[in-house]
């Protein structure tokens, strides 16, 4: 199994717009692939005001591919969420 924790730094000025779209359209564009185990999205904290995460966990890389393409190192975003980003990284973690 991998987790895939993807981080995104939003711009301010559209996080009122941006929250409940992570929540639901970005969590359902993961959610929906086969091989995706489970979700958690995370909010801001003090420190990071303006980034949020989401962890999710796959079978394998061959469902990670399914959801993200074949080169699923790097981040998948959502069509229509894009406005939203100022920047954003992708991690990936084989489970021991």
């Amino acid at each position: 199994m991998i987790t895939r924790i993807y981080r995104v730094r939003i711009k301010p000025d559209l996080r009122e717009a941006f929250e409940p779209l992570f929540r639901t359209v970005a969590r359902a564009s993961v959610t929906q692939y086969p091989g995706c185990r489970e979700v958690t999205v995370g909010g801001p904290s003090e420190a990071d005001p303006d980034e949020y995460a989401m962890i999710s966990v796959w079978d394998s890389a061959e469902s990670l591919s399914e959801f993200a393409g074949a080169d699923w190192t790097v981040a998948h975003i959502p069509d229509g969420m894009e406005k939203f980003v100022e920047a954003c990284w992708v991690h990936h973690f084989h489970h021991m």
